[in-house]
């Protein structure tokens, strides 16, 4: 019997083919069969649907088909292939794979393929169909909205290439298209978003009535899909829900305008652009950020982009923009690149101006290099039937996230405008209109950020209908008459930063009534990190005793608020109003609905900005309600005492904002300082705001002429730089106009003083401390004030030009500090959309209504290579400053000195600051106040310090910042957003035995370890980072050069940890990149501590050391091996164990019993937690397993910072085929994750390391392609050890036992590479004369020996650079040479290049061949090592920067190297000393930028110096002496004068063993250490060998190896 199926039909190209419903497969199938008659059905389907699917269509296909079976013609076929899902099986590959697969089962031209899958599965059957036998009919069954509604209707069909999506296909329509509804009952939420943003799309371009009920029914349609239907339900009308009538009604609409635009121009020849709408950029922004962002969320944000370039261009108003805004949104699409989403993704520093103009060029829209954009109208309409030509300059302008404006004369002056609706209005008539009886219609309200959060969260509380009238211009607002709602389970109200709906909606949640239906109890509202700081004590006290029942959720008197639906009692209410007016606005408007009437009574001292209050009052009047304030009797004084009736609004059928007094000083200030005029319309005398009085009040005293009437206010500036500073401006009434006269103040003449905006310390940022630290690098002097600030005036021609304005995320300060740049030349503001909270198109008013051009400006470009495949890390670099938390005497400010040297930042101690600030000691602070004044205070300054030293610093705070909740609460949102807090962690014992000594700071009152153990768990709440200061580890401080020391210095771990945590230094392997063969150490101790003395031995040639956390076991714990989990103490002593003796990168491995590992499969949590610690300990590299919880895996992408994740998958099985698609898929899943992609299985023959390498190499060729790590386990698989060159795992003979089977040692594979042509033998030189004794082939054959590197060093010693070197260098086995005397010079024309430091010292000692730029061949590159060699043995006694001043002797080549190495090194003075004079001088003149001084006697420096603590020597030992000769240089003692630290004199000779030099050091000054050249000779030859070979040079073996043979000779 025949199913009955109610279908919706929609024609497309003549024929009704869109078929559209519930449950559609009976319909699909029956359809197929009778309509499209075969011989053979394919039906093609990826492995995800297929498991949803597939089942249904081969059981009704096999009903169907069998029926057709008779005596005369055989059963059609009907057969299945299922591909792996993703973008990746879209490409020529995939193509032929299922050409392959239909011409293997015999398919004829009369096959009709299926294609039942999302947009990849169409776009590639569909394509398939239209080629193979010359084209075959095929049928679409989208399974996704996205699908449903774009790419499965029109017949567009394609394959991605490397240079693109969508690049090669066709036209070709299938023959029919079933819209199965149903289907998207399994669809995640995240892709019904997606696809929703096409349908926003196709509405914006073509239905306004359509876009007009996605914006109001949201919540309906994200209903739609979440009630899974059962029994069918929906295959019929009878039997489908509201629900789904709604979606169906969704989905119809949005295919209907496509297909009749398809039908128009079925070839895409112009109309059909129209459907492109956001996608030229959206396209651009995809390509970067696939697959990990949507193609839906893409274009979203494409839409909202390309909108604002029709509204650059003139032609779309604001409201459009804030419509479709406000529309995606609601979707919970992404709608600017700075979307958390977006803005944490690795990825996301592509995004630069240039490359998404780059691969916008490639669009089948474009016009030869003219770029296309599908140019909006308004919501609704385009402005031309077709895509429209934009220069790449005004998309430029729009993608930049700063901003410049370019001074001048206003050309539109004299200006009329009007300024955007009022934000205070606008807000308090959103709150009025909800709260009010009946309709209103508000007019000229605000399209903000700000307005858009209140009317998000007034919905989510129920509390009004909105709907939109006059192309959006009109708010129609249903009110709700008081009722409101719960929000449903889980939904918090997101106030961003909007601290006026923060303050309002507060008082409006209490007025929430409970209700049976609650899915929950309270009503949470939050905001961002800046909005969780700004108080709401005051209001949230005087709530809560007048019945309100309000909970902090973190900081006590900010947001989060949990709010229970508890009213408002009525009666007596006091408020402290000297912060904000917002909090008695806030009472005022919800007043009415309280149990009783209200007296509200304002205490706490001064009130601030009433005329807000009085606007508030003047409101309310409109809607109703009638504020009465008390006066005094018989003086008639007005009381701070208002008495409001209990009532309810009754909504005006109209009301009229009135323009934003704030916004509108901005122009009237660019009038101002540009002598030119400007009128504000509907901004005037009766206007309600206090900042209505800025014209009259501060820029006519500052000597504008300024007119004004009720309605309108005009301002003609003086002649340029004749403003008038005035002596005091009390703009109390009007403190948001505070910055606008603040930056006029700046370029008047004389000194403004401004009094009355201390609230202004409390509003998105502390705006006083911004504008006084802003103008400072305009070189403007302020002085701050209790309430205000004062601003002494410059001319504008003396103020600094080319600043960057940090906007601090404020509208006010960058639209403040906007009119400053249209005087000073190249001011840039740095965050430009900042703007959005109440004008967001103003730098498009400013320069179309007010005639100043402005232009883009990109801060910062990021790298040219994709950031996960890239050991350059500059995306992740993070200059925020680095807090540093732990114990009184963990090391805390010892580590900061160290960090702060190594980073070249600044160190601050916290208690420091503190008695410096307060002019009061710690202890004496304590002792007369008490802890918990200290605390506070101490929170306080934290707060401080996080605003004015927010970048460049490593802050040490006290032990104790941890007790309070406010700080760590701080800490906790500063790790989260801003930079890392690093926990210092030191051994108990020697904490304590520090504390018993030192007294400077307050008793505790209780033992150490008491603290301790409450302190911890909030040391570890608070830190992003930890770092184990070891002091006992390490050696004072110091590397010894001594090779049988294996200890490295705190300073180097210092230097790498913090390096690397900041992403400025990130210690990552350099050959974890194309071209180049990597490789780790796999250490299977499990105590790695009794190794550390062999890891040099273990781990030469080797780029990391892989620590297997799961194998790590003390000689303490006895479970057996699978269930065992090592504690993170015990694995972060081991970490830090490992970092004493190597500075190699670490891979952190935590594998599992069922992925070949130790660690239990059952415990994920505990693994979690592991995976974290390596975050904590700023591991370079993390192996995670794909099959852990993907949300895990994305929260450590998050945070991971400079550090690469190890996209990791296991197959022990032998199972898994590197042909099949289940290594496609495990592939495409790590390509989502990893920054690395790492694929393991078991060879169960030489045929699957040969398969592996055919899959290997086709994904090598995807563009952007990641490392990618692949091997086969067992011995039949050592082959793809061989050959695979990323981070293959390596053994040594020295381990314990090898951590995978098949594994093979560094050794073992460079021989093996050898031996089957992959590494072929290199020679490499010592070019000069004479050279017969020279250590350098003993240095580099050694090294080679060492490495199993099948290379040569030999002598080529030549009297000139002749004939033969020349041939040599050009020679295929050429690997490089070592250049000396006397060819240093005459090699130069020989060379192509020279690298900075060759240039520099006008001299080359290395010869390295490298790849040329174009990939066409090699060529020579000359460069000097030189410099080097002296820094590697001055670096390791003294830190950079801790050299204040140095002395060189000589002034030859070697000295060149030493100006270059101590310049490099940053030491502050070089003094030069040479017996000619002459050549002293001209050595002075070849480093012009370098401070070098030449002394004409050794020993004496000029007055008042502290003597050099590094000299070097570059004179031959046996011209030099310690007592006074004839023809030799006398060294006296003086030279070491200095005494009062580390010192060391280099002398580069290398015989005698001790030269004189040598042996006065060490007579004279025990603080001065001592290198031969010799050693010098070892640390640039380390640099030569990894220059020629990319791989670190083993440095004990050869020291070891050259100090013996130099012994040897001197013997």
């Amino acid at each position: 019997m025949a199913t009955t199926t109610d279908v919706q039909k929609v024609s497309i190209l003549g024929k009704e083919s869109i078929h559209c419903g519930f449950h559609l497969v009976p319909h699909v199938v029956q359809t197929i069969v009778t309509e499209l008659p075969s011989s053979t059905y394919v039906l093609i389907t990826d492995s995800n649907i297929a498991k949803f699917h597939l089942a249904a269509f081969e059981e009704q296909f096999d009903v169907s088909l069998s029926s057709l079976a008779n005596g005369t013609h055989a059963k059609p076929r009907f057969i299945t292939n299922i591909i792996p899902p993703g973008e990746p099986s879209k490409s020529r590959d995939g193509k032929a794979a299922i050409e392959d697969f239909l011409l293997l089962n015999k398919c004829t031209r009369d096959t009709v393929i299926l294609a039942l899958g999302g947009g990849v599965i169409g776009d590639l059957v569909g394509f398939v169909a239209a080629t193979f036998m010359r084209g075959v009919r095929f049928v679409q069954i989208p399974t996704t909205l996205l699908a449903m509604v774009d790419s499965s209707v029109g017949g567009k069909t394609a394959i991605d290439t490397p240079h693109g999506k969508n690049l090669i296909g066709a036209f070709w329509q299938p023959e029919f298209i079933f819209i199965d509804a149903a289907m998207l009952e399994t669809l995640p939420p995240r892709e019904f978003s997606n696809g929703m943003a096409e349908v926003i799309k196709t509405a914006a371009i073509r239905n306004e009535a359509e876009f007009g009920s996605l914006e109001s029914r949201s919540a309906e349609i994200f209903a739609a899909i979440q009630t899974p239907s059962t029994g069918f339900a929906g295959r019929t009308r009878k039997t489908r829900s509201a629900s789904q009538e709604l979606l169906l009604s969704v989905i119809v609409g949005s295919i209907t305008v496509k297909s009749q635009i398809v039908t128009l121009d079925p070839l895409e020849t112009g109309l059909r652009n129209l459907v492109n709408f956001g996608h030229t950029i959206g396209h651009a922004i995809e390509a970067l950020l696939t697959p990990i962002i949507l193609h839906g969320e893409c274009v979203s944000i494409g839409m909202i982009l390309e909108a604002e370039i029709s509204r650059h261009m003139g032609i779309l108003n604001q409201v459009g923009v804030g419509r479709l805004t406000r529309c995606l949104k609601a979707y919970n699409l992404p709608v600017s690149i700075t979307d958390p989403r977006i803005a944490n993704l690795p990825s996301a520093k592509l995004l630069s101006v240039d490359r998404l103009l780059d691969i916008m060029k490639i669009d089948k829209k474009n016009s030869g290099d003219k770029k296309k954009i599908v140019i909006l109208s308004r919501i609704g309409d385009t402005y031309e039937q077709r895509a429209t030509v934009v220069p790449d300059a005004t998309i430029a302008k729009i993608l930049s996230d700063s901003v410049t404006v370019i001074p001048g004369v206003p050309s539109h002056s004299p200006v009329t405008m009007v300024t955007p609706g009022s934000k205070s209005i606008s807000n308090r008539a959103l709150v009025l209109a909800a709260l009010g009886k009946g309709t209103c219609k508000l007019k000229n309200l605000l399209h903000s950020d700000d307005t858009q959060v209140m009317m998000a969260a007034l919905l989510e509380l129920k509390g009004a209908q909105f709907e939109w009238e006059d192309a959006g211009e009109t708010l129609v607002v249903h009110g709700g008459a008081g009722s409101l709602a719960v929000p449903s389970m889980g939904k918090e109200l997101y106030l961003g930063n909007a601290g006026t709906a923060a303050r309002f909606l507060t008082t409006v949640c209490t007025l929430v009534q409970r209700s049976p239906s609650d899915e929950a109890d309270t009503t949470v509202i939050t905001g961002n990190a800046r909005m969780k700081q700004r108080p709401i004590g005051p209001l949230v006290t005087a709530l809560a005793a007048n019945g309100g029942k309000i909970a902090y959720l973190e900081s006590e008197g900010c947001l989060p608020l949990s709010i229970q639906p508890n009213g408002l009692k009525g009666g007596v209410i006091q408020l402290a109003a000297s912060i904000s007016s917002q909090y008695v606005s806030s009472v005022l408007l919800c007043a009415p609905y309280a149990a009783e009437p209200v007296t509200l009574e304002l205490i706490g001292g001064q009130v601030i900005s009433q005329p807000y209050i009085d606007m508030t009052i003047v409101m309310m009047k409109s809607f109703g309600i009638e504020v009465v304030r008390r006066a005094e009797e018989g003086t008639g004084k007005l009381l701070d005492i208002y008495d409001i009736p209990k009532g309810c609004y009754v909504n005006p059928p109209e009301y009229n904002i009135e323009s934003d007094a704030s916004s509108a000083t901005y122009p009237l200030a660019i009038a101002a300082i540009t002598g030119t005029s400007c009128t504000i319309q509907n901004i005037g005398s009766s206007s309600l705001q206090g900042d209505a009085r800025f014209a009259k009040e501060v820029l006519e005293p500052m000597g504008c002429k300024v007119t004004q009437t009720e309605t309108e206010t005009t301002v003609q500036g003086p002649p340029v730089g004749q403003l008038k500073a005035v002596p005091h401006l009390d703009m109390e009434v009007m403190t948001d106009a505070f910055l606008t006269a603040t930056v006029l103040g700046a370029v008047a003449n004389g000194k403004t003083t401004i009094t009355g905006i201390a609230n202004q310390r409390v509003k998105e940022c502390n705006r006083i401390r911004a504008m006084i630290d802003e103008l400072a690098k305009f070189g403007v002097a302020t002085n701050e004030l209790d309430d205000g600030l004062e601003v002494t005036g410059s001319p504008i021609s003396q103020l600094k030009q080319g600043v960057t304005v940090h906007c601090y995320d404020d509208h006010r300060v960058a639209m403040a500090f906007s009119v400053l740049a249209s005087a000073v030349p190249n001011t840039v503001m740095d965050e430009k959309r900042c703007v959005e909270k109440t004008w967001p198109n103003w730098w498009d008013d400013l320069q179309n209504k007010i005639g100043l051009e402005t232009k883009g400006v990109e801060l910062a470009g990021p790298t040219d290579s994709v950031s996960t495949t890239s050991v350059d890390s500059d995306s992740v670099k993070n200059t925020a400053s680095i807090i540093l938390i732990g114990m009184r005497g963990s090391g805390k400010t010892f580590i900061g000195e160290l960090a702060a040297s190594a980073l070249e930042w600044n160190s601050l101690d916290a208690d420091v600051y503190f008695e410096t600030k307060l002019n009061i000691g710690v202890r004496q602070f304590v002792n007369e106040k008490g802890w918990p004044a200290f605390r506070e205070t101490e929170t306080e300054l934290l707060k401080e310090l996080l605003t004015e030293k927010k970048e460049g610093y490593v802050l040490s705070l006290g032990g104790g910042i941890v007790e309070t909740p406010a700080a760590r609460e701080l800490l906790k949102e500063y790790s989260k957003k801003h930079g890392s807090v690093v926990h210092i962690v030191r051994n108990m014992d020697e904490v304590v035995e520090y504390l018993g000594v030192e007294g400077s700071r307050p008793a505790y009152g209780e033992s150490i370890t008491s603290v301790f153990d409450r302190r911890e768990p909030w040391f570890r709440e608070c830190c992003s980072h930890r770092f184990i200061n070891h002091v006992e580890a390490f050696a004072d401080g110091k590397i010894v050069i001594d090779p049988t020391v294996t200890r490295r210095g705190i300073r180097e771990e210092v230097s790498r940890f913090f390096g690397h945590i900041t992403g400025l230094q990130p210690n990552l392997a350099p050959n974890v990149a194309w071209g180049c063969r990597s490789y780790f150490l796999s250490l299977t101790y499990p105590d790695i501590t009794p190794a550390l003395p062999k890891i040099e031995e273990l781990s030469i040639g080797v780029d990391a050391v892989e620590v297997r956390v799961d194998l790590l076991r003390s000689s303490k714990d006895i479970e057996p091996q699978g269930s065992h989990i090592p504690s993170q103490a015990y694995v972060a002593d081991q970490i830090a164990a490992l970092r004493r003796v190597t500075s190699l990168p670490i891979v952190y491995t935590v594998r599992t019993v069922s992925q070949g590992g130790a660690f239990p499969d059952s415990v994920q949590e505990e693994a979690k937690e592991l995976l974290d610690l390596a975050l904590r300990l700023g591991i370079e590299y993390i192996d995670v397993e794909i099959s852990l919880p993907d949300a895990w895996i994305r929260e450590l992408i998050a945070r991971k910072g400079a550090s690469k994740i190890i996209a990791s998958w296991h197959d022990w099985s032998g199972k898994m085929k590197w042909n099949g698609p289940e290594v496609q898929e495990k592939y495409d899943a790590a390509d989502k994750l990893g920054d690395i992609i790492k694929v393991v299985s078991k060879a169960n023959s030489s045929q699957d390391n040969f398969d592996l390498q055919q899959f290997v190499t086709r994904m090598n060729s995807r563009p952007n392609a990641k490392p990618f790590l692949a091997i086969n386990m067992g011995t039949e698989g050592q082959l793809s050890r061989i050959l695979n060159t990323t981070f293959t795992p390596v053994s040594h003979p020295l381990l314990p036992s090898k951590a995978a089977p098949g594994q093979l040692s560094f050794g073992e594979i460079q021989h093996a590479l050898h031996l089957i042509g992959q590494m072929p033998s290199k020679r490499f030189y010592l070019f000069g004369n004479p050279i017969s004794h020279s250590l350098s082939p003993t240095l580099h054959n050694t090294a080679f020996k060492t490495l199993g590197l099948p290379h040569t060093y030999e002598l080529l010693e030549t009297e000139a650079v002749d004939e033969m070197i020349k041939a040599t260098v050009v020679a295929p086995e050429f690997g490089g040479a070592s250049v000396t005397i006397p060819h240093k010079l005459n090699i130069i024309p020989v060379l192509d290049r020279l690298s900075p430091s060759a240039e520099a010292m006008g001299a080359v000692n290395t010869i390295v061949p490298v790849e040329s730029a174009d990939g066409k061949g090699r060529i020579l590159l000359g460069d000097n090592t030189d410099w080097l060699g002296i820094r590697g043995s001055i670096s390791a006694r003294i830190a950079p920067g801790c050299i204040h001043s140095a002395l060189i002797i000589g002034a030859g080549g070697t000295a060149r190297a030493a100006i270059y190495a101590l310049n490099n090194l940053h030491a502050k003075t070089i003094y030069l000393f040479n017996r000619t004079h002459a050549k002293a001088l001209e050595l002075v003149e070849a480093f012009p930028g370098v401070n070098v001084q030449v002394v004409e006697e050794l020993g004496k420096w000029p007055g008042g110096v502290v003597p050099p603590n590094v000299i070097v020597s570059a004179v031959p030992a046996s011209e030099t002496s310690l007592s006074r000769e004839p023809h030799r240089l006398h060294f006296p003692a003086e030279l070491f004068a200095y005494r009062d630290g580390p010192a060391i004199v280099v002398d580069m000779a290398y015989k005698p063993v001790e030269t004189p030099l040598l042996k006065l050091a060490k007579s004279t000054a025990h603080n001065w250490e001592t290198a031969q050249g010799v050693e010098v000779l070892l640390q640039q030859g380390y640099a030569q060998f990894e220059l020629w070979n990319k791989r670190r040079c083993p440095q004990r073996v050869v020291s070891n190896t050259v100090w013996e043979e130099y012994n040897r000779r001197a013997e």
